[in-house]
């Protein structure tokens, strides 16, 4: 095979997370960003690619490489460490200090508050994060945020196709710290990058993660539109949640119809599980365990309830991973953009999170289905994946191994066509 048809089976085989590091490193002239026949934003090749590009590509690609950090041999600070939610300094409660923060923040807007206190601070020159694509609404787009009111304009999750770190080489080429927030995925090719480029241990000082249930595909994002009586190709603006807790999903179309359903009512699959990639089933780091803060929500059962779904203004659950996120979010409550709760514990975020727990303990049996039917697989390190599937019946590992194997076999590839290919895309207001 050559280094080309290596890449493409990268995203054939659905390993592929669209973190658009690959394009951002390789350049345009290399690789390009790509919307496939499922809707999802893809790399593609569009030049040649060398060994030593794919060698580069392989070893940065969170969709094959997901290590846990570096432990210490004697724990430091009162460091701890979970078998399912991996080391961290403490777990607390938190909600953003600023009531609109708050407000327009997916949950308790604590990833917009810390945001709007590192900038204010100067701790940070820029953040590098996402917000809704002005071209195709559904999707997000890489972008940094310099002031305050960036970050506002960019709060909100976006649950659909999206390339977080599409620029994070031009974000490095600006010389200046910076602060990165995204999905767990992203953090880990952060840390993949970091090995080999040490300009990302200099400029990139914070590290901030949601704990990530998986984006939806993005065909699914269009039935869940045509559900709520909208025509996807009509839409103009979008925002999933936000504006409360979590907030209404809010459609725009083209006549300037404004379409609000609750948050809970458009994503209903009818009794399905949650649509979710396949990469993200297998997922085995959805906690941000490379972050020095990982922020999740607080709904009892993974999900939030319809009746206290309008009245609920929000509340964050932080697992605070390194000394460096323990020291921000002591500077964010002390200068007001945090307001903390009580500490909880790994026991909490089981109620909060059973779906990460569940995915958890099955990843290594999953990954080893993988393995088994002779697919491409992601390569773990410090995620204790064994020894949470050392816990779990033989019965269950048999029955999660050969689930992923049959699904893995029957994986359409995606298509991506190089007449589509662009160069990655960069709002950078400021």
């Amino acid at each position: 095979m050559t280094p080309g048809d290596r890449f493409r089976a990268i995203v054939d085989q659905h390993m592929c997370t669209s973190c658009g590091l690959c394009a951002s490193l390789m350049g345009p002239h290399k690789i390009g960003m790509v919307v496939s026949d499922h809707k999802e934003l893809r790399p593609c090749v569009v030049g040649t690619l060398t060994n030593n590009d794919f060698a580069q590509v392989e070893r940065i690609c969170p969709g094959l490489r997901v290590e846990g950090p570096e432990l210490q041999i004697t724990p430091v600070n009162g460091e701890k460490t979970d078998l399912v939610w991996g080391p961290y300094l403490g777990m607390v409660h938190a909600y953003a200090g600023n009531p609109l923060h708050r407000w327009e923040g997916s949950t308790g807007g604590v990833l917009t508050a810390l945001a709007a206190m590192l900038l204010k601070s100067g701790k940070v020159a820029f953040v590098l994060h996402v917000k809704a694509s002005d071209s195709n609404p559904t999707f997000g787009v890489s972008t940094m945020s310099f002031t305050e009111a960036d970050v506002l304009q960019a709060a909100g999750s976006r649950y659909g196709p999206t390339a977080p770190l599409s620029s994070l080489a031009q974000a490095l080429e600006m010389d200046q710290p910076f602060a990165f927030i995204g999905r767990p995925c992203d953090v880990s090719a952060i840390g993949n990058l970091a090995e080999y480029d040490k300009r990302v241990g200099r400029l990139i000082v914070f590290r901030l993660a949601f704990v990530c249930g998986g984006p939806t595909p993005s065909l699914d994002i269009d039935r869940m539109i045509v559900r709520a009586g909208v025509d996807p190709e009509q839409v103009v603006a979008m925002r999933y949640r936000g504006r409360g807790c979590p907030g209404p999903t809010t459609i725009i179309t083209a006549d300037g119809k404004t379409v609000n359903k609750r948050y809970t009512d458009f994503l209903n699959t009818d009794g399905k599980t949650w649509p979710m990639h396949f990469r993200c089933k297998i997922c085995p780091d959805g906690i941000g365990e490379g972050a020095d803060i990982a922020v999740s929500d607080t709904w009892p059962g993974g999900a939030p309830s319809p009746t206290i779904e309008d009245d609920d203004p929000g509340t964050n659950a932080l697992i605070i991973r390194t000394p460096e996120g323990l020291e921000l979010v002591q500077d964010a409550e002390a200068a007001g953009f945090l307001t903390l709760g009580n500490d909880i514990g790994p026991e909490d975020l089981d109620l909060y999170q059973p779906h990460q727990r569940d995915k958890k303990y099955a990843a290594w049996a999953r990954i080893n289905g993988l393995r088994c039917a002779g697919k491409l697989f992601p390569r773990t390190k410090r995620l204790r994946l064994r020894g949470l599937a050392s816990r779990m019946p033989c019965e269950f590992n048999a029955e999660q191994s050969r689930g992923a194997k049959a699904r893995s076999q029957d994986l359409v590839p995606e298509r991506v066509h190089q007449s589509n290919a662009k160069a990655p895309i960069l709002t950078a207001p400021g």
